[in-house]
């Protein structure tokens, strides 16, 4: 009698069924961060580095004017040219 009890409250539960995976179409890319493109300089201290920015001209302390590039990797974000 215990069992047949047993059984039936266990035949009663709710089953959880789990949707099968969407399958990925062909034709659905993988959306990517687009490459940022850069180029290599002669930074002033003789050390290349690597920018991504533009070149632009800035006033210097002394009033001269002074070639740097912009966005570069490493510990300074804009770095002086050598010319």
């Amino acid at each position: 009698m215990n069992t047949l009890a047993f059984a039936a409250l266990l035949f009663s539960l709710p089953v959880s069924q789990t949707a099968p995976p969407k399958p990925v179409a062909v034709h659905e890319k993988i959306v990517q961060k687009p490459a940022q493109h850069g180029r290599w300089y002669m930074a002033d201290t003789g050390h290349a580095v690597y920018c991504i920015g533009p070149v632009v001209t800035v006033p210097n302390h002394d009033g001269s004017l002074l070639r740097v590039a912009t966005f570069c990797h490493g510990n300074d974000p804009v770095v002086a040219l050598h010319d």
